[in-house]
């Protein structure tokens, strides 16, 4: 029974602590305040009664009056007064003496209020007390056996917050998805407010050259077209955030609908090409970081370099010339029920990655074993094979996990041309083809979700850090 009341004490001390440090930090107080604002209420409630009454109150109290008694002030102020007045005589400034009396005054009041903090401080430490502040009343509470309990369903935000910040981890994860959020909340802002001034009109493209201004004012109104600009925005972020952005101007299809039916392709051709870069270019880069400037080298770099430099939509032509039409190994189009149709596509979209992530494999792999920790891993008597994979290469690993995520997000934002040369309907296209009306709930839909899903992979990639590098672990635990 001891054991438990002892735990619950020490459980409930470590949120007291949590939330004052959280308190403490400037980019989490006002979270902390408006997301526990019941329970924070509260305890300001139960501080200012407990205050009014406590020994900190009476201390203050008769300090103040003593130091009152004793003339500090008048003190305090005739010093001051003689400062300024010698201070202005010094530098030969205009200053009348009311001004001067003002300041004076003013100055003696902060010090005087100085004084008696440090006073009654010094008393209350002679007597083992402590001043009562809002966090010692919120432990207080915490150690009532009922207050948690009860406090649980309103201060539930505040008490996952207090959560996440106790965990250098969950800290970190929480702050980059916040980061996430605002990143995303700024394409949106962005992309809508280039549409909205762009000098393409939708009802006139769509209706064509012959509408009627009458025609042309109805369509306007039906899509909102017709309202402020912060309107039209809020409709379309809010739109995004609910996965309803309405019809599209042209074709009068759901928008989401036609989304969530083309971005799968999008993804499923980026994450093949990925995996197919990543299979290939890491162990090259490994092979050619362990010898360098031998043939294999020389060869794979140029191979790389040429690979960097293909254009992709000359690549994807070639490709369904010689494979398709001459030798017709391979279908020309694209369908999601043939898989040989994926091949072309991946590798041309994955071509560029490769050779990418080659380079810099090798590039961070030698680097890295020149360090003098790999001498002495060596020197112990090591297996060269796991001095590289144990050391070297996980060592290595940042920059080249760096260059897949933004290649990832290069691929999936470009992968429009690849989509158009091998006729796949994915969500690229979807974007280019409604770019020229412009038909803006669609590609504020397109481009939004895709920024999403590249916001989101960049966030997996700066947690995959903590994981790869201890250093940046260490830091965490600082944080």
């Amino acid at each position: 029974m001891e054991a438990a009341k002892s735990g619950g004490i020490n459980f409930a001390g470590a949120i007291g602590d949590t939330y004052g440090k959280l308190l403490q930090n400037s980019s989490y107080r006002y979270f902390a305040l408006v997301l526990g604002a019941p329970v924070n209420l509260f305890t300001l409630l139960v501080h200012r009664v407990h205050k009014a009454g406590d020994i900190y109150t009476s201390t203050e109290r008769e300090t103040r009056q003593e130091l009152l008694a004793s003339g500090l002030q008048e003190q305090l102020k005739t010093e001051f007064a003689e400062q300024l007045h010698s201070k202005v005589r010094f530098f030969g400034q205009q200053a009348s003496v009311a001004e001067l009396d003002s300041q004076a005054r003013q100055l003696a009041a902060e010090r005087f209020e100085n004084i008696v903090a440090e006073r009654v401080d010094s008393r209350l430490r002679e007597k083992g007390l402590a001043r009562s502040t809002f966090i010692s009343t919120f432990q207080a509470l915490l150690r009532h056996p009922w207050f948690l309990p009860l406090s649980i369903i309103p201060g539930f935000p505040l008490y996952l917050l207090i959560l996440l910040y106790s965990s250098p981890y969950l800290k970190y994860i929480f702050e980059r998805l916040v980061m996430t959020v605002f990143v995303i909340f700024g394409v949106a802002v962005l992309v809508f407010t280039i549409l909205y001034i762009s000098p393409f009109d939708p009802a006139v493209n769509i209706l064509g050259q012959t509408a009627t201004d009458a025609q042309i004012t109805e369509f306007n109104r039906v899509y909102g077209l017709d309202q402020p600009y912060l309107v039209q925005l809020w409709d379309n972020v809010k739109g995004i955030a609910m996965f309803d952005l309405g019809k599209a101007f042209a074709g009068n299809e759901d928008i989401v609908t036609a989304i969530g039916r083309k971005f799968p392709v999008t993804l499923e051709l980026t994450l093949l090409s990925l995996l197919m870069a990543i299979v290939i270019a890491i162990p090259i880069g490994i092979i050619s970081a362990t010898k360098p400037n031998s043939w294999f080298d020389y060869t794979f770099m140029l191979i790389a370099l040429i690979g960097l430099s293909i254009p992709s939509f000359w690549q994807g032509l070639v490709f369904i010339l010689g494979f398709s039409i001459k030798l017709q190994w391979l279908p020309a189009t694209f369908s999601p029920s043939n898989w040989m149709t994926f091949i072309m596509p991946v590798v041309v979209l994955g071509t560029g990655l490769t050779a990418a992530i080659a380079r810099m494999t090798r590039a961070s792999t030698l680097e890295v074993i020149h360090e003098d920790y790999i001498i002495t891993a060596t020197a112990k008597g090591l297996s060269k094979r796991k001095v590289l994979l144990k050391h070297a290469v996980r060592n290595a690993l940042i920059p080249i996990v760096t260059v897949i995520g933004l290649q990832f997000g290069s691929m999936l934002g470009g992968a429009a041309v690849t989509e158009k040369v091998f006729n796949i309907s994915g969500l690229g296209s979807y974007i280019v083809d409604k770019q020229f009306i412009p038909d803006i709930p669609a590609i504020m839909g397109g481009v939004v979700y895709t920024a999403i899903t590249i916001s989101l992979i960049n966030a997996i990639i700066d947690i995959l850090y903590a994981f790869v590098d201890p250093r940046i672990r260490s830091k965490m635990k600082q944080y």
